[in-house]
């Protein structure tokens, strides 16, 4: 087994894990699910989902890499009782991985792509009936997407064949710091527009009017949704960070911090998106829509509107990239602990298969875009469904059983680990309920997940 890296500071642990949690999914999904069902509400709900269902599992998660010191396979592989079948899930997290760059290294290039596209100037002077065309020119160019995935993908491996210390944790700390600048920079701008005061109060405001048309389950499920897949639990993400850090705090403590920061990313974009809207007149909407036909519309309208366009996306592509980077390593970690194989070695083998193996989804939206994999699903809301809707919820509950129930890892090393260090304390009353209760939430979320 080769010599385990460690991060340098607590600071880039934070950063980096931080880093691949806050996603995509932040920016366009938050803030309209935040304004939809019922603002203030669903903000109170989501941060008790976090904390009583985010956190605990986070702690689990990061549990098994810090006291193994190893990545997903030899992880379990290190913790499990002899004779058992834990590492199996070890396997089905590298399957998760792969399969969730499979289709988000297609979407950091679109991130990307837009950026390139508002520093040359591609938007200056376009009509706002023209905005959307700009979008669908680019799916279907599959030669354009191509060039714009091949640079996410080597740049994301080229990060990480520096090391944990030289690589991910030096550029991704420079790069989150940069994210969290720009996030306050674009909020500070955005609720000073004219008329952003009814955007604030559509989003965070609480509704019961809201809450009233959509039925309380309805906010409570979704709050639960996306307290939970907003920190991409399940496929060992956390895991591999976890056996790079220190033993100097709790993992309650990380765990908190981390989540803290993801929320206030989260947030943050809300105070972007529904001010610049609401005062130039422009409807949000949810998903992809938003960032690549909603907003360019008001960057359209507004004074220096190139230079904000450019900052947008500049900030999408750093929160993108910074998940590209760690779940890059988390695949770079597994085959150099599993295989045997040098960080060099590593790092090629698994370039070529993310290069590969994502070309599909390019392709999904011009060659293929009328090839439907699951249902209707084209090839990215399929492989998105599978990582989504089946490995996260169904790894997770793995994970849970690991730690907590004797036939797994067992709650008392779980807890002894979870607790080593200062900081918050995971009490041992919480035993009956991270058996019986969380379990059951994880389960609602898988079921509601397959409806």
């Amino acid at each position: 087994m080769q010599e385990r890296e460690n991060f340098q500071s607590r600071l880039g642990f934070i950063l980096v894990s931080a880093g691949c949690a806050i996603g995509i999914g932040n920016v366009w999904k938050f803030p309209f699910v935040t304004g939809e069902n019922g603002g203030g509400i669903f903000v109170l709900f989501y941060l008790l989902f976090l904390v009583i269902m985010g956190v605990p599992v986070m702690s689990m998660e990061l549990a098994v890499g810090r006291a193994s010191r190893r990545s997903t396979v030899e992880s379990f592989r290190a913790l499990e009782k002899p004779g058992s079948k834990w590492h199996l899930h070890g396997w089905a997290c590298i399957v998760g991985n792969t399969l969730l760059m499979m289709y988000y290294t297609t979407v950091a290039g679109w991130m990307f792509g837009y950026f390139i596209k508002y520093v040359t100037g591609v938007f200056d002077g376009v009509a706002m009936e023209s905005v959307d065309g700009i979008y669908n020119t680019l799916l279907a160019s599959p030669i354009e997407m191509i060039v714009y995935m091949v640079i996410v993908v080597i740049g994301g491996f080229a990060v990480c064949s520096g090391g944990v210390k030289n690589g991910l944790e030096k550029v991704t700390k420079v790069m989150m710091l940069c994210l969290l600048l720009l996030i306050i920079v674009l909020g500070i701008h955005s609720v000073l527009l004219p008329g952003a005061g009814k955007g604030l109060k559509f989003y965070l405001l609480p509704s019961l009017e809201a809450v009233e048309k959509n039925g309380l389950r309805k906010v409570i499920v979704a709050a639960m949704n996306q307290a939970f897949f907003t920190l991409s639990l399940g496929i060992g993400s956390m895991a591999i960070f976890g056996s790079y850090m220190s033993k100097d705090k709790t993992l309650v403590s990380e765990s908190v911090t981390i989540c803290a920061l993801d929320t206030f990313v989260a947030v943050m974009s809300g105070l972007i998106i529904f001010p610049a809207c609401f005062s130039y007149n422009v409807q949000p909407d949810a998903g992809p829509s938003l960032i690549f036909y909603t907003l360019p519309k008001v960057f359209a309208n507004m004074s220096l509107g190139r230079i904000w366009g450019s900052l947008f996306f500049l900030f999408m592509t750093f929160a993108s990239f910074s998940t590209v980077t760690a779940v890059f390593e988390n695949l770079i970690a597994a085959g150099m602990d599993t295989f045997g194989w040098s960080r060099k070695q590593s790092v090629l083998l698994n370039c070529l298969v993310i290069l590969v193996a994502s070309i599909p989804c390019v392709l999904g939206f011009n060659l293929l875009k009328d090839v439907h994999i699951i249902g209707a699903r084209g090839v990215l809301d399929s492989e998105d469904f599978l990582v989504s809707n089946i490995l996260l919820p169904v790894g997770a509950l793995i994970y849970l059983l690991f730690c907590v129930t004797k036939w797994g890892w067992g709650f008392d090393k779980y807890l002894e680990e979870c607790n080593t260090g200062t900081g918050i304390r995971m009490p041992r009353a919480f035993k009956p309920y991270f058996r019986y209760v969380v379990p059951v939430l994880i389960l609602v979320i898988l079921l509601e997940g397959l409806r």
